[in-house]
């Protein structure tokens, strides 16, 4: 039995292998070493640089603000979806990750083409004699596409973690003399913090990483860190460089998950 649970597991393995080891290896390698393959920490210590740091922080400023916005937005409505007394309320989810079939990238150009200063939206500002938007190309469209591109990904688990909470805890609550305030402080919201740390993790990782938003919408006026490690791998073509970056990213990336899973280990004290 255990040989079949083995054979089965083979091309997951095999996936890994080619698509997660290797390629992390090599960047480890890369990262490691000079272009004569010499050890060094230069790659590393490029991070430093006054251009690199500005744009590092630029992109955990905004990841921050765009996952903040994302919980500020999903929260009440994965809440309202959970309460709701809508038979088909996974139909009503169903509706949210629908514009996720689309490809990404289509989706973040539909952006561009509504924000730009001949786009739709100032289009139909001019045309009812309202001011015009000048969004496009400033951190705030950037911030636009990071929230409608990853708001799925925060409002799905927190409406999980929401509706596999006990209706009678709830009523335990009330009974005991609760309210609706003290009911969601002390009994439903430290329940849904493992959905919420899921979904915080699940935005602010893509949106700390991500370079396609920031080239549309940003128009390349603004560089994020995930820029910054494109232009090293595609223009530069200095892979050691582009590696070490992508090694200190990866690092802010796993501080960032041990200090949600903590935080989600010591939830339940906080109330």
């Amino acid at each position: 039995m255990k040989n079949k649970k083995s054979l089965l597991s083979s091309p997951y393995l095999i996936w890994s292998a080619g698509f997660i080891i290797i390629p992390l290896c090599m960047i480890f390698f890369y990262g490691f070493t000079d272009k004569d393959l010499h050890f060094t920490w230069a790659n590393i210590a490029s991070i430093a640089e006054p251009e690199n740091i500005k744009a590092l922080m630029i992109s955990i400023l905004l990841s921050v603000i765009a996952t903040a916005i994302c919980v500020i937005l999903a929260y009440p409505l994965a809440l309202i979806l959970a309460g709701s007394r809508f038979k088909n309320s996974s139909f009503l989810i169903f509706v949210f990750i629908l514009p996720m079939w689309m490809n990404f990238l289509l989706r973040t150009l539909a952006w561009q083409t509504l924000l730009e200063k001949n786009g739709v939206i100032n289009m139909i500002l001019s045309f009812l004699h309202l001011p015009t938007l000048n969004i496009i190309n400033t951190p705030a469209a950037i911030v636009l596409g990071m929230v409608y591109n990853f708001l799925p990904f925060m409002i799905l688990p927190v409406y999980n973690a929401l509706s596999k909470i006990d209706p009678n805890v709830i009523n335990a609550a009330r009974d005991l003399g609760a309210n609706s305030l003290q009911t969601f402080m002390y009994v439903t919201f430290p329940l849904s913090i493992p959905g919420l740390i899921s979904g915080i993790t699940m935005v602010s990782v893509p949106a700390l990483t991500t370079f396609v938003i920031s080239d549309m919408l940003g128009g390349g006026k603004i560089l994020l860190i995930g820029n910054v490690i494109e232009q090293e791998f595609k223009q530069a073509n200095n892979w050691h460089v582009g590696s070490g970056l992508s090694i200190v990213l990866m690092l802010f990336i796993l501080l960032a998950m041990g200090l949600t899973a903590k935080f989600d280990k010591e939830g339940g004290s906080y109330f």
